[in-house]
């Protein structure tokens, strides 16, 4: 079992930052790939950025390519989000995911998710 747990979330202006925090606690955290999800009200749950265990590859979606950054600190079990020039359709509830599976984009690549953090960007 791997327990996560997100922080970091909050209200930002449109064009400002935020880094979002997940720590692992559990079994090993650098055997997993780890991703970051994001659920607008009324909407499915979206990829948004994820880094994979063994090579530390990064992968986005042209929504939020160059402005965002996904990396990890595998001595400190903790995975990062730097979000940049936010958008107010970046306003969401942010997921932290763990998982083994091969598709880093999917969903269901995942096994284990952490209770979510708000982000809301005001225009």
């Amino acid at each position: 079992q791997v327990q996560l747990v997100e922080s970091g979330g909050g209200l930002v202006q449109a064009g400002g930052s935020l880094r979002l925090s997940c720590a692992a606690r559990g079994r090993t955290f650098s055997s997993y790939n780890m991703a970051w999800f994001r659920q607008a009200p009324g909407k499915e749950r979206e990829f948004v950025a994820a880094i994979t265990w063994r090579t530390s590859s990064t992968y986005y979606p042209d929504s939020v390519k160059g402005r965002f950054t996904i990396s990890r600190d595998n001595a400190k079990d903790t995975v990062y989000l730097q979000m940049d020039s936010l958008k107010p359709e970046d306003t969401a509830v942010y997921y932290c995911a763990a998982g083994t599976g091969t598709s880093p984009r999917v969903r269901t690549s995942y096994d284990y998710w952490g209770q979510g953090t708000q982000v809301t960007v005001s225009s």
